[in-house]
């Protein structure tokens, strides 16, 4: 029986994933370097940076790192602007409290992270969380599930991950916990057949949860 939840974070919980590919976007045009969604999103399923292909082109540390601080200050300027609430999610957050302890295991930055949730309650349903700053590998490497899962004391069979995400749920996979997707517009190119479930909505995922605690039916 499931008696832990493990949130993946931007695109699941706040509507962020579009701000931080344009965030990208902006700063390495700055940098004469063009960065289409598509190719984005075939790095970001399998945990490539998209600085790599700075590299690639022969951009040295120095304005890499320099880009990626404009980066940052663009990612930081569209959540203080844009609209990133995802519809349901506190509602159902206060349902789920109900049966579940919950966690979040991110690959947002501390300064990012704090900001998101400036004058938000959806910390108030998790006993913990798990930033980028938190572990040494991250998604899809399995190691910050599986550090969410000791910080729980839980074992996989108790525990379900909800991402959006291909890169979130080979994570999820790779540590041997049951994965449910929530559809993300942003996402919807990514593989996700491997999905223990898929959902449309946030509102979804109890009857979900409860639908992976429930004996298959005779046939």
């Amino acid at each position: 029986m499931k008696k832990y939840i493990l949130f993946d974070h931007d695109g699941v919980l706040v509507e962020t994933e579009q701000w931080y590919y344009l965030a990208n976007k902006r700063a390495l045009a700055s940098l004469g370097i063009d960065l289409p969604q598509d190719a984005y999103l075939a790095n970001m399923a399998d945990g490539v940076s998209a600085w790599d292909v700075a590299r690639v082109s022969g951009v040295s540390e120095s304005e890499i790192e320099r880009g990626r601080e404009l980066r940052d200050r663009y990612y930081q300027e569209y959540l203080m602007t844009k609209d990133i609430e995802i519809e349901g999610v506190l509602e159902t957050l206060d349902v789920l409290a109900g049966e579940y302890r919950m966690g979040i295991i991110t690959t947002s930055k501390p300064p990012d992270f704090a900001l998101i949730h400036e004058g938000r309650s959806i910390l108030n349903h998790m006993e913990f969380y798990l930033t980028r700053d938190d572990y040494e590998r991250a998604k899809p490497h399995p190691e910050p599930y599986l550090r969410g899962l000791r910080c729980f004391g839980a074992t996989a069979a108790e525990t379900v991950v909800i991402e959006d995400s291909a890169r979130g749920l080979k994570s999820a996979i790779a540590a041997g916990i049951d994965c449910i997707v929530v559809a993300n517009e942003f996402t919807a190119s990514h593989d996700l057949s491997q999905a223990t479930a898929k959902v449309a909505s946030f509102r979804e995922l109890p009857s979900a949860i409860k639908g992976l605690d429930s004996p298959p039916k005779a046939l």
